[in-house]
């Protein structure tokens, strides 16, 4: 019998799989369908669509788990609740709205990771290198611009 892709990742880890895990999994690899990044909150009510039943506490349990194996990551925007994303691996960054919070991705700035080299690095080996632009998305910028017409 022939596992799925989402079964045999987390085997591949060294993850028990559970119907939880598969499930916040699920949510997260949709969203990233739609280039979303989502809150713990959106999480869990989205896998309990799946299951039925999820505590809070259980997806943060789920999310600790994929996030320390690789398989999802946390992004913490300062002013915002910590949002997860399935699209890990890349050292992609991010652009967001001042404004509603929008955040979406943006592929590394040039070449592969760190993609970007500090001036000194305190004999650190740099292996990543986390950029968050912050701005106005243009739904935000048409609705001022609509607002100051009317």
């Amino acid at each position: 019998m022939q596992e799925d892709a989402p079964t045999q990742r987390l085997r591949q880890r060294g993850l028990r799989v559970t119907r939880p895990r598969l499930a916040v999994l699920a949510v997260l690899e949709e969203a990233a369908g739609r280039s979303e990044h989502v809150a713990v909150a959106e999480v869990a009510q989205r896998a309990r669509t799946l299951l039925g039943s999820l505590s809070t506490q259980a997806t943060y349990d789920c999310l600790g788990v994929l996030t320390a194996a690789g398989l999802v990551r946390r992004i913490e925007l300062p002013g915002h609740p910590a949002q997860y994303e399935a699209r890990v691996g890349d050292n992609h960054h991010h652009l967001v709205c001042r404004q509603c919070g929008e955040t979406t991705d943006v592929d590394c700035l040039v070449g592969t990771a760190p993609c970007l080299t500090p001036a000194d690095d305190a004999r650190f080996i740099v292996d990543e290198a986390e950029v968050t632009f912050w701005g106005r998305c243009a739904a935000c910028m048409a609705a001022d611009v609509s607002t100051a017409t009317t």
